[in-house]
């Protein structure tokens, strides 16, 4: 005798049981983010959805220490550390805590009101690099950062560790194209300075007062031609030893140090 033909759907799947389609619904998307610093301010964002914290009790108890009420309504779920490897990757300094979050609401040049320091980054790729960047304009009191939707990172759990909370506390604002992002910052008074090892002119001689919009390029490519083109000024680090360059993350640091104007070096 025959068996009957499993039934299909006109997609030729299964037809999942109810138990599994509230599985797959329980938690709506989401990726993890993990390390004590980014975990807090992710749960002290009011923007943030978060979905569900797992942590080891020692970690849980770190994190509860300073401020009982901010898990807020966040589910727990207590895990061993080797269970979290799981969870956040066997390369992950989870310190132990991983938080499935969804991810940031985009936000667009329009819901800037503030100018004093902006970073823009022309496609730089690298998600440690972003993150770095963030972590330290994030310290320098900056505006926000502006990066390209397309050969930028997303938002991942590397991208939130290497910003040590600082994508929870400073705004990434996604353009499509960043030349029009420019002129727009340049109607808003904004002077827009370009970082290149071969400039002309060394940071900490320009005169500007007015806010300024640091332009750092991708290692290696640097720059593309047109974002040169629509820069306010060229600066360069001058740099005393034999090595001519710096790491763009390391550069923006430096460079965020002489522009501040706590460091007395207003341009």
């Amino acid at each position: 005798m025959s068996k009957k033909p499993t039934r299909f759907h006109k997609n030729n799947r299964r037809t999942p049981s109810p138990n599994t389609r509230r599985a797959q619904t329980a938690i709506p998307p989401a990726h993890v983010l993990y390390g004590l610093h980014t975990v807090r301010a992710a749960l002290l964002n009011p923007e943030r959805t978060k979905h569900l914290l797992q942590a080891t009790p020692n970690a849980l108890a770190r994190l509860k220490q300073d401020n009982d009420s901010l898990l807020g309504q966040t589910r727990v779920e207590l895990l061993t550390p080797r269970e979290l490897d799981k969870v956040a990757g066997p390369e992950a300094v989870h310190q132990g805590v991983a938080l499935k979050v969804s991810p940031l609401p985009k936000k667009d040049l329009a819901s800037l009101s503030d100018y004093r320091l902006i970073l823009i980054l022309d496609q730089i790729t690298d998600p440690h690099n972003v993150g770095a960047i963030l972590r330290t304009a994030c310290a320098f009191g900056a505006s926000a950062v502006i990066t390209t939707n397309r050969h930028a990172p997303q938002e991942t759990g590397v991208l939130a560790k290497s910003a040590s909370g600082a994508l929870d506390f400073l705004p990434m604002i996604e353009v499509g194209n960043l030349g029009e992002a420019i002129k727009t910052l340049k109607k808003q008074a904004v002077w827009c300075v370009g970082l290149d090892s071969e400039a002309d002119m060394a940071l900490g001689q320009t005169q500007s007062d007015q806010n300024i919009a640091l332009v750092l390029g991708a290692e290696g490519k640097g720059l593309r031609h047109k974002t040169r083109q629509l820069c306010d000024q060229m600066l360069r680090l001058d740099m005393p030893g034999p090595i001519k360059s710096l790491n763009v993350s390391n550069a923006a640091a430096v460079a965020m140090f002489a522009l501040s104007p706590k460091t007395g070096n207003t341009p």
